[in-house]
């Protein structure tokens, strides 16, 4: 609840960016209910000319039916105006929201993806985006016309039979009370709502992408059972929120109703007694005019009463929009140096880090790399071999120590200029949704196509590739879902031989590729590698036996490093692994 107003000021500079659209649904509000006004009056005139005995008025009945559809027409188009205005500014904020929100998500720092739930995230930008807009439309829609309408009436009402009046003015702030003592207690529920919901699309999107694995281990039923407990969460959520929701309109429309039922019985009894108001008799038809007035009154206390369950729904998804867009970025770096092209040299100095302050990964590490050669980095799993490569890659920063490319510290280059000298190609591949040419330009945008095609043709790809409907121009689906995972990983291997970047990071680059491929490829990685720097994260250690240096790792240390040869001799750590993988 602390967070509403912050939420609300924030909401509220979103839409002011949009001002012309913002007055003429205030501009086109008044006229609609101006005219809507309007229409009272003349049905009590209308009954006026009819009441007694063989006393019809046909030509002031006449008059008075004009004037009625020229009244409606116009509140008809000034809703249609307003119902235009109100539509932009609710696309656009949430278009504005979205936008921030998916900048954010590239300023982010791997350290904020690694630990918060892939569908959660989405469910901020997507779900709870488009339920922030439903309800931003909802409120427009029915605030402005409401408050105008409120206003307008009380006028009216007053100027009619102002004794009436004032009840009526003192006994419909009732509702309004109602209203927000439900709407207060049911925000908790649709704050809840938004989690789960986000917490249920985490775990679809989870099941979807191991969906292969859960069926070679059989887990499907326990799958069911996890998503039938968060599914019955979010079941509970909203229909709590729902529930208490719903109290609002019935409540508010009883209060009205009593409303009414007291006007009536006023209203005739004037009428009955022939009370004089303002020099004039209160006539049927000006009761008629106040019914009416009163019915239009309450309607929008309904209306917005109504609405603020609706609104509370939509700040409680835009708050989690906001804290997404709020999370703390990577450490700016515009006033940094631009890192030209690099010659390869990198140096570790003294270097500490973890992910948690709790558990210690890597401390100490010291390395030296001339341009050109070939590293290694071999070592059992969780020693610290990818996190050797995100902190060369700058995906996280030193605790201590620093990483240096030609002498210059990487934490004083824009990450941008650091990253255009790295080509990677991972274990995990990862293509977008385009063609293949798309995919494999993406680290040289303006490459032709004759070096697409060389480079194609030097990862082994050319070939698959030309047997494919379209050949280059063939469209991929997510994560280049139509193809097997060795053509996948060819087409990444493609991008790097495009790119041809100074330094290169191998982590298992061939884990998916038939031997008798990736003795081609190696060969093409051998040409390619020549005057690079070259890191090769390896498991696989007869991809390895030709590096210039090996490093093993254990618990975040270098614990030995030197040749194959070298090493085999030492009858280490790394003696030990090459054995045990050839015994």
């Amino acid at each position: 609840m602390k967070k509403k107003p912050t939420t609300l000021r924030r909401v509220l500079r979103y839409v002011g960016k949009y001002p012309f659209s913002l007055i003429g649904s205030l501009l086109f509000s008044l006229l609609s209910v101006a005219a809507t006004l309007f229409v009272p009056v003349f049905f009590g005139d209308a009954i006026d000319c009819i009441v007694g005995k063989g006393n019809v008025d046909f030509d002031g009945l006449k008059a008075v039916f004009i004037k009625t559809a020229i009244a409606v027409g116009i509140a008809a188009v000034s809703q249609w105006l307003v119902s235009i205005c109100n539509n932009r500014i609710s696309c656009n904020v949430v278009r504005d929201l979205r936008r921030d929100a998916f900048a954010k998500i590239g300023k982010l720092p791997l350290g904020y993806l690694d630990t918060h739930a892939h569908g959660d995230t989405v469910s901020r930008v997507i779900a709870d985006a488009e339920q922030f807009s439903e309800g931003l439309l909802m409120g427009f829609t029915q605030f402005f016309t409401g408050i105008t309408t409120i206003i307008g009436t009380i006028a009216f009402m007053l100027l009619t039979n102002w004794k009436i009046g004032l009840v009526v003015v003192f006994l419909t702030p009732l509702s309004v009370l109602i209203a927000k003592f439900v709407a207060t207690h049911t925000h908790k529920f649709f704050v809840e709502q938004a989690k789960t919901r986000g917490e249920q699309t985490a775990f679809v999107e989870e099941a979807i992408g191991g969906l292969k694995t859960t069926q070679a281990f059989a887990r499907e039923e326990e799958n069911q059972e996890k998503f039938d407990e968060v599914n019955g969460r979010l079941k509970k959520a909203s229909m709590n929120a729902t529930f208490y929701s719903s109290l609002v309109n019935p409540s508010t429309r009883f209060i009205n109703n009593i409303v009414y039922a007291v006007v009536a019985l006023i209203g005739a009894l004037d009428v009955a007694r022939g009370v004089t108001l303002a020099g004039a008799v209160f006539t049927v038809g000006g009761l008629t005019k106040f019914l009416s007035y009163v019915n239009q009154y309450t309607k929008p206390f309904n209306e917005i009463s109504g609405v603020v369950t609706e609104l509370k729904s939509s700040f409680a998804c835009a708050a989690r929009i906001f804290e997404l867009i709020d999370e703390r970025e990577e450490t700016p770096d515009t006033d940094n140096i631009v890192m030209g092209e690099a010659a390869g040299d990198i140096h570790l100095e003294d270097v500490a880090f973890s992910y948690t302050a709790e558990k210690k990964l890597i401390e100490d590490l010291s390395l030296q790399v001339a341009r050109g050669q070939k590293i290694a980095i071999v070592g059992r799993t969780g020693s610290g071999k990818t996190t050797l490569i995100n902190l060369l890659m700058r995906f996280y920063d030193v605790n201590e120590g620093a990483v240096k490319v030609d002498g210059l510290d990487i934490r004083d280059v824009t990450r941008r200029s650091l990253r255009e000298n790295y080509g990677m190609v991972l274990q995990e591949t990862w293509l977008k949704s385009g063609t293949v040419r798309e995919n494999i330009k993406m680290g040289k945008p303006d490459a032709t196509d004759e070096e697409i095609i060389a480079a194609a043709k030097a990862a082994h790809a050319h070939s698959f590739i030309k047997r494919m409907e379209k050949g280059y121009d063939t469209q991929l689906n997510e994560d280049g879902g139509n193809l097997s995972e060795g053509q996948k990983q060819l087409l990444c291997i493609a991008r790097v031989m495009l790119a041809l970047p100074p330094v290169l990071i191998l982590d298992e680059a061939t884990s998916s590729i038939d031997t008798r491929t990736e003795r081609k490829i190696s060969d093409a990685f051998h040409t390619l590698m020549q005057g690079r720097t070259t890191f090769i994260v390896a498991h696989r250690l007869s991809t390895i036996v030709h590096a210039d240096c090996i490093l093993v790792l254990e618990n975040g240390r270098v614990v030995e490093q030197g040749t194959h040869a070298q090493l085999l001799q030492t009858n280490g750590a790394y003696s030990q692994l090459y054995n045990k993988q050839f015994a």
